[in-house]
């Protein structure tokens, strides 16, 4: 949520089609890029089994020593990484981001190189994260992030209230609320990791930092590390492919898709990584332990239920975001130099991420039952085969659709990949979802239709009316129609999503 009101805050200063507000989207895509690949979208998958299994030991020390030559080995890695950024920021920026002018070029160069040192800072940030899950310490990880975000919050307000020379040029107010923005962002990453190393060298009894490959675990780690960075490879050059695509298709493409992929994230982020992210660690002591007569079907059924959790969130989501994606897009962003026009750009590209949506949320879940039974090779071929499928028809929407048809390819592939994903883990496991796993999907489906078709009605009724109490009204009347629906039909997860938010009530 604090990442809404720190986009919220970005499109009032930087509207959509500005210089800054491309360049930024362009500037933060590639050292993020190093971040996934080095961080939590591989070490996480790679550490947590090991880890998990030499922590169950009496002994904690092979999991302690484990623990410090990892951190080792990635702020190495991260470190060289960060420096070659820098020193090559132009020929980067060419690459990735070939189709801007200019002026975007330039500035795009110049903050990438305030933003590459942030790459190191957020793997010890994802390496925090692996020692806590492992610990079934969640929310401290997940919610230090939002330091990252309030830190670029205040840089923006303090450099756009206090700092910004008004007598200068427009362009040239907001070139340097840009660089603040981006120093603020670096802060934010120093912030990130401050709360929770305490946290971890409690849990660890100290961190014995070595650049070692000696420690029991590291040659584990490594070689699932691999094929997982190949795979993170793959789904980073499909984010790269999509910037570089945004920036041939005209002023604001690149940064309509970012504004777009924050509220595609958020649903994703909320229920997706959450499940996913509670779901691994179990699910890796489940497949080393064998636990029960049938090992698999405690994956299998650990796996549907996670699935079944997911989309009684996400279906919803994205159906609100194909017939509703200017009305969110609206009540979100538009303030300031966020016109209408950007609101009909962004509210496309967001209806056409919609469309992927629940293959977006839940690959992740269905990758995690392959890592836990240390299969990272699967993930990885699957993920490539969908990089190419996604690629080709973004190219080839982009040419009749613009920046949409970008977010349509990707919608497309992440259907594909998360097919694939399902259908080699009922090869593996049998059938990963059965009759009631299926008939709560269908439940779903059909009450995330009908809400929407309600809070259409509403939009028509209420389309004089101000943005934001626009927004309101119609999220408002599609919660309430998707809720009855699903507890009228007995879904399980509405029936538990009930008692959670009643239970204060019980005496």
């Amino acid at each position: 949520m604090l990442g809404y009101v720190r986009e919220r805050v970005f499109a009032h200063y930087f509207g959509n089609d500005s210089i800054p507000a491309d360049a930024f989207r362009a500037a933060l895509r590639i050292p993020n890029t190093i971040r996934s690949l080095l961080g939590e979208g591989t070490l996480s998958a790679s550490f947590i089994p090991v880890y998990a299994a030499l922590n169950e030991r009496p002994d904690k020390t092979a999991a302690q020593s484990l623990a410090g030559a990892v951190l080792g080995l990635l702020l190495l890695a991260s470190g060289v990484l960060a420096l070659l950024g820098i020193a090559l920021a132009p020929a980067i920026t060419t690459v990735i981001a070939k189709g801007f002018d200019e002026p975007r070029r330039q500035l795009t160069i110049t903050l990438v190189r305030i933003l590459f040192p942030m790459t190191g800072l957020m793997v010890v940030s994802a390496w925090c994260l692996g020692i806590l899950n492992t610990h079934r310490r969640f929310f401290l990880p997940y919610a230090a992030p939002a330091l990252w975000n309030v830190a670029g919050i205040v840089a923006m307000l303090a450099a756009g209230t206090w700092f910004a020379n008004r007598s200068l040029p427009l362009d040239a107010q907001l070139h340097r609320l840009s660089l603040a923005l981006a120093w603020g962002t670096v802060a934010g990453s120093l912030l990130q990791i401050a709360v929770q190393l305490p946290a971890c060298w409690r849990l660890l009894g100290g961190i014995p930092l070595r650049l070692s490959t000696s420690p029991e675990g590291v040659g584990s780690v490594l070689g699932a590390w691999l094929p997982l960075l190949v795979g993170a490879g793959v789904a980073q050059l499909s984010g790269l492919i999509d910037t570089l695509l945004g920036s041939f298709s005209g002023p604001g493409g690149v940064s309509a898709l970012g504004y777009a992929q924050l509220i595609q994230v958020l649903p994703i982020s909320l229920f997706g990584v959450s499940v996913t992210a509670v779901s691994l660690p179990e699910l890796s002591r489940d497949a080393s332990a064998g636990i029960g007569p049938a090992p698999n079907e405690q994956l299998r059924a650990r796996i549907a239920v996670g699935f079944r959790r997911i989309v009684f969130f996400v279906v919803p989501s994205s159906i609100a975001f194909i017939a509703l994606s200017r009305e969110i897009v609206a009540a979100l962003y538009q303030t300031g130099r966020f016109t209408a026009d950007d609101t009909a750009l962004v509210g496309s590209v967001l209806a056409a991420y919609g469309i992927g949506l629940v293959g977006q949320a839940t690959v992740k879940l269905f990758a995690s039952g392959f890592y836990a039974m240390r299969d990272t090779r699967t993930p990885v071929k699957i993920a490539a085969f969908s990089l190419v499928v996604s690629t080709g028809l973004a190219w080839l929407f982009m040419r009749w659709l613009g920046a949409p048809g970008i977010a349509l390819g990707s919608s497309i592939g992440a259907f594909v990949n998360t097919a694939l994903h399902l259908r080699d883990l009922t090869g593996r496991l049998g059938s990963v979802l059965r009759g009631a796993d299926w008939r709560a999907f269908g439940i779903t489906l059909v009450a995330g239709v009908l809400a929407g078709a309600a809070a259409l009605g509403v939009a028509r009724l209420t389309g004089t009316i101000a943005p934001v109490p626009r927004g309101v009204a119609v999220l408002g009347i599609f919660g309430i129609v998707y809720a009855t629906l699903t507890l009228a039909f007995k879904h399980p997860d509405a029936a538990r999503t009930w008692q959670s938010l009643t239970a204060f009530r019980a005496p």
